[in-house]
């Protein structure tokens, strides 16, 4: 069985069988993907993560169909019918689609007219109408006007209802229609009646049309999702006339009055049974392709985010801005640790801007804060305003954070254990303040739906979803590594070959027994195999330890190929790493072996460059225009600096320092034609928009990027 596994998963993506197998093998063993991707290359090919991950998915899939295939050829089989040719038809079809076509006429029905008909005994009478020979239909249906038949209208109507499902069943049939479904389907939605002022939000789709093959993944979502709230009727239509036509050629034979009797029942299957089943294919294969492309939309965002450019370990002063109740203030030190809170009111109704100030540069002072994060709420820039007017004794840096799924952390169950004797305003700040730090190790402890980078997150199919989003953590949480020594467990469980269970005991064990000296030291952990260890070592950092490599991506088990280098160029592991004239006297080729490659070894001389290197940016402070702080404040052509806070399908959304992001149109991206906003723009890059257009009254605004000096992403 594997062996069709991996020619049919070499074919779909493109990849040699042998190194399918063998990244297929290493996945079998328990082997997580990114410690595939980065210590396995030899095995693999050098596969990246998301080959491998596709190798993943596809295994997954094929499995599936697999169980599918067992649980269709026992129900056959138990019916009798199971032939040594459809037993290979079956076995050799690795096609959902085609299986199920094969398995229709096989499937357990529930009281169908088909059904009924048969237990009136009409089944010989369909036979007989669709050999076409009959000239006088109702002479053939005489016979079997007897017991529940009344007359021989019914009878009729009965072989109609017979034939229509043996339409239904036949795999050519049902190819026919699904072809001009693919070439012809047009989606179409009309607004409920009596629903126009309630579902106004929906008013560009009530009276809506397009060909399914163009209809993009934004707009079917949000008909999808008029449908189900009740103010949309959405359906799928392929060309009738054309796909009857055809049913016609393949069916009606002849002329005689039979043929004509064929022919309704023909018409019948395609409007009752045919059409029904292929729109709901359709639908449903339509909307898994806008899912996939809202997740895949949804999932590089969050990778972006996550990966934004850290502080890193500075004292901040973390804001939460608000006007009546306040602005909560928190002071953290370097590792992130909370050391002061308190609230003060520069804003009106109290406007105490004189002692707040005073506050705040005090807090500065005897906190000694190098940045400040201000959350991009509520009060947002008139706190930043107010914050960036205050005299400090040192120099301040001044950032604005999103502040986006605070409130679900500071509400959260992590948010109590961290921090069980202070309310959610505090636990809000604190997070705000440690987004700045370290972006990364404070959103792994937030839901990534709740962190507002995505479109139609509760619309698309939420296990793929998760899924998709677990992965984009997980990567991202090994791309950079942790120190183990400081790394809660909530960005530990995201290590490879680590979960939930080994995090909260490296966290334990660290409690109980202070810093971990050495990598090794971690398979004193409970529950820590040597399997596990080799999934997650390389991905841990241990910054003050003996072993220069503990802080490194080099992984222990090569180890001795660097201590081998140093011997061989007479100096230490740590004289190695700092002086690249030694680096470049070594022959690569002459460590190469039967298990470590080039690749390996190209790998560990990168990592000796820049030990245990950030891949992260480096963070920059922004400034709004300081002239705009609310919508009437834009007037059409003015240029303004912006931040990208998400990015579509159709476009990408700015924040230019009001309460409303503005809306950058994908035809608006670019001088040039672009088919993918991430082609130019990347979450939270600092770019410079032009007002289109201010809609006061939808609170919408249309920005264009074109003609503007921008960065490149």
């Amino acid at each position: 069985m594997t062996e069709i596994f991996y020619s049919l998963i070499s074919k779909a993506l493109g990849i040699p069988a042998r190194q399918v197998e063998k990244t297929m093998g290493l996945l079998d063993e328990g082997a997580t993907i990114p410690f595939i991707s980065r210590y396995r290359k030899e095995v693999t090919g050098g596969l990246d993560e998301v080959q491998i991950g596709d190798i993943n998915d596809h295994y997954g899939k094929l499995k599936e169909v697999s169980k599918r295939k067992e649980t269709i050829l026992a129900s056959i089989d138990e019916q009798g019918k199971l032939t040594p040719e459809l037993k290979k038809r079956i076995e050799t079809s690795w096609d959902s689609t085609e299986l199920e076509d094969i398995y229709l006429p096989y499937k357990p029905k529930r009281q169908t007219k088909a059904e009924i008909a048969r237990k009136k005994g009409l089944e010989p009478l369909a036979t007989l109408l669709m050999l076409q020979t009959a000239q006088d239909s109702t002479k053939a249906a005489s016979p079997y006007v007897k017991g529940e038949v009344k007359d021989v209208r019914e009878a009729l109507q009965g072989a109609w209802d017979i034939i229509a499902e043996w339409v239904n069943e036949d795999e050519q049939a049902r190819n026919t229609v699904r072809n001009s479904f693919s070439r012809t389907a047009v989606i179409s939605s009309k607004v409920v009646k009596g629903k126009e002022e309630e579902g106004s939000k929906y008013r560009d789709y009530f009276d809506f049309s397009e060909p399914l093959n163009r209809c993009s993944s934004h707009r079917l979502l949000a008909l999808r999702r008029g449908e189900a709230e009740g103010f949309l009727r959405v359906s799928i239509s392929p060309d009738t006339e054309g796909c009857i036509e055809r049913l016609n050629r393949r069916f009606v034979k002849g002329r005689y009055d039979a043929s004509a009797q064929v022919e309704e029942a023909v018409g019948d299957s395609f409007k009752r049974l045919l059409k029904p089943s292929i729109e709901t294919e359709f639908a449903n294969l339509s909307k898994m392709k806008a899912d996939e492309e809202a997740i895949r939309v949804f999932s590089e965002n969050l990778r972006q985010l996550l990966l934004s450019p850290p502080l890193g370990q500075k004292r901040v002063l973390g804001v939460d801005p608000g006007y009546r109740t306040g602005c909560k203030v928190v002071c953290l030190d370097a590792q992130g640790n909370l050391v002061h809170n308190e609230a003060i009111y520069p804003h009106p109704p109290q406007n105490e801007k004189g002692k707040a100030a005073s506050k705040v540069a005090q807090l500065v002072s005897t906190y000694a804060i190098d940045a400040i994060a201000i959350g991009n709420g509520t009060a947002s820039r008139e706190t930043e305003q107010f914050i960036t007017g205050i005299r400090y004794d040192r120099k301040v840096q001044v950032f604005v954070v999103s502040e986006n799924g605070a409130s679900v952390y500071s509400a959260s169950k992590i948010a109590r254990e961290e921090f069980p004797e202070y309310d959610v305003t505090v636990r809000g700040a604190v997070s705000i303040g440690r987004r700045l730090m370290d972006p990364l190790a404070e959103l792994v402890k937030i839901d990534p739906k709740s962190i507002g980078v995505g479109q139609y997150q509760h619309d698309v199919e939420q296990g793929a979803l998760k899924k998709s989003l677990d992965q984009t953590v997980e990567s991202c949480v090994n791309l950079v590594g942790v120190d183990v020594n400081t790394a809660s467990k909530h960005l530990l469980t995201y290590i490879s070959g680590l979960g939930p269970t080994l995090a909260q005991n490296i966290v334990n064990y660290r409690a109980e027994h202070g810093p971990f000296a050495s990598r090794r030291e971690l398979l004193k952990v409970p529950r820590m195999g040597e399997k596990a260890f080799e999934q997650s070592a390389g991905f841990l950092r241990i910054t003050s330890g003996k072993n220069p490599l503990d802080n490194s991506a080099v992984h222990p088990e090569s180890y001795s190929i660097v201590e081998q280098m140093a011997k061989d160029l007479n100096c230490t592991v740590s004289e190695l790493i700092a002086n690249k004239e030694l680096k470049k006297k070594l022959n690569l080729q002459k460590y190469v072996s039967a298990t470590i490659g080039m690749p390996t070894l190209t790998d560990i001389m990168e990592e000796l460059d820049k030990p245990g290197r950030d891949p992260r940016q480096t963070i920059k402070v922004f400034e709004f225009d300081p002239n705009v702080k609310k919508l009437e404040d834009l007037k059409e052509g003015m240029i303004l600096p912006g931040i990208v806070t998400n990015i579509t399908a159709f476009g990408c959304f700015v924040d230019v320092g009001i309460k409303e992001n503005g809306l950058v149109h994908i035809s608006e991206m670019a001088d040039r034609f672009i088919t993918d906003p991430t082609q130019v723009v990347s979450m939270h890059q600092h770019v410079q928009v032009r007002v289109q257009s201010v809609d006061l009254v939808r609170k919408r605004v249309q920005l264009s990027m074109k003609g503007l000096a921008n960065e490149s992403k």
